[in-house]
């Protein structure tokens, strides 16, 4: 007697294919869902990153702040510390402590300006102090998805202005006022994270004889 060999039928096939074609579906969607926690885990570090190297480097600047004016592209004599919404850039003042690890002949003070250009906060250095009129600074950019930047300064009679030098201070007030703010306050708007504020101690006001530039 001889026996046949039963194969699977039509139905059956069927039924394993739609089986393996769920099990399959199942798989990727999870896998994707993988995929996709770890874009956004990724982002968010690195939006994290750059939330804290732009603040390391904004502290750093502003606590090295020495009361050294210069002379502008147009010749005008600027103070140590400019900032408000009176002028261009946020904030631009005159920094120490400017490494010259290649022994260049330069001053190891630093100007440097900071701006917020189509929703990135960027940082502006220059090359010298007294610029020439071509004198353009070199930039980098810090922050992404930056909404609005206000600022504030603390003066030495614990008053908070929005600009600095502090205005409506008639030429005697000008003459007695200090050439650094106490502190300044940095107020940031930046997309996904909301409204963050910093707070930086500024260093002890100097003469100006002790920060001028060799």
């Amino acid at each position: 007697m001889i026996t046949r060999s039963r194969g699977f039928t039509l139905l059956e096939i069927l039924i394993a294919l739609a089986i393996f074609a769920l099990l399959a579906v199942m798989a990727y969607s999870g896998l994707s869902s993988v995929l996709r926690t770890r874009e956004i885990t990724d982002a968010r570090a690195d939006a994290l990153n750059q939330l804290v190297m732009a603040n390391r480097l904004l502290a750093r600047d502003l606590e090295q702040v020495v009361p050294r004016p210069i002379r502008d592209e147009y010749g005008d004599t600027q103070p140590p510390l400019l900032g408000g919404s009176t002028i261009g850039r946020i904030i631009e003042f005159t920094r120490g402590g400017w490494r010259n690890p290649a022994g260049q002949l330069r001053s190891t003070l630093q100007r440097v300006a900071y701006r917020v250009d189509e929703e990135s906060l960027i940082r502006e250095y220059w090359l010298t102090l007294d610029r020439a009129q071509d004198s353009e600074p070199l930039e980098q950019t810090l922050l992404d998805g930056v909404q609005s930047v206000t600022l504030r300064f603390l003066d030495d009679k614990q008053t908070w202005h929005t600009e600095w030098p502090p205005l409506g201070l008639n030429e005697a007030d000008n003459a007695g006022a200090p050439n650094l703010p106490l502190a300044t306050e940095v107020k940031l708007d930046i997309e996904g994270w909301g409204e963050i504020r910093w707070l930086f101690r500024m260093p002890a006001n100097q003469s100006p004889a002790s920060a001028a530039s060799p």
